[in-house]
């Protein structure tokens, strides 16, 4: 017994910029030809896609832009002047629209769903628009507010008096000024020191 197998890798697709230029390309070769061309445009989707669909598409823009170029070639002169030749005009302008429109919104889709595959193998995640109030590709997010922590209350304890900002510091207390009463004592013991020791002296001279 066997298991499933993988399928096919899914392969890069083209650059954008390719893709826009090749479809400026078709789309220009079908207006140009006044619409006598514009089976290339579904000849380029049923190639891209390999849709049987599309294949069946191309089939039928190829036959009516015939069945247009046989109407307006029918026309005797080289103005339209018979209800065939506007017939086949108006057909022509029809599939020339019809294959433009479609030709863009096929191939668009398809190519789209080619890279959402791509990514999904390669584990690459889809490009998402940013969602309201996300920061942008490239900008940091808000700074998240700085709350400060509140402190813990316990019930029953007394509250803290406030404490002054400017609270004044007592300097040094003043020297007081002695009273005159001492004043007058120690100038008092200063004589006497004065005259004991002018006795003193008077008692050495008088030795010698």
């Amino acid at each position: 017994m066997q298991g499933h197998g993988y399928g096919p890798p899914a392969q890069r697709p083209p650059h954008p910029a390719v893709l826009v230029l090749l479809r400026v390309l078709f789309v220009a070769v079908g207006i140009l030809s006044l619409g006598f061309l514009a089976w290339v445009m579904p000849l380029r989707l049923a190639a891209v896609t390999r849709r049987s669909l599309d294949w069946a598409l191309f089939v039928g823009a190829l036959l009516l832009d015939g069945l247009s170029l046989v109407l307006v070639g029918s026309e005797p002169g080289d103005d339209i002047t018979t209800a065939r030749g506007y017939t086949g005009l108006y057909l022509l302008l029809a599939t020339l629209v019809a294959a433009t429109v479609y030709y863009l919104v096929a191939e668009i889709r398809h190519y789209a769903r080619r890279n959402q595959a791509f990514r999904a193998q390669r584990g690459i995640p889809a490009q998402q628009s940013p969602a309201r109030g996300a920061p942008a590709y490239g900008y940091p997010g808000p700074a998240a507010p700085y709350a400060a922590p509140a402190a813990p209350v316990v019930p029953g304890a007394p509250a803290a008096p406030p404490v002054s900002p400017h609270t004044p510091v007592p300097g040094p207390p003043l020297p007081h000024r002695p009273a005159p009463a001492r004043i007058d004592q120690v100038r008092a013991e200063l004589d006497e020191l004065s005259d004991y020791l002018r006795k003193q002296d008077g008692q050495h001279e008088g030795g010698r």
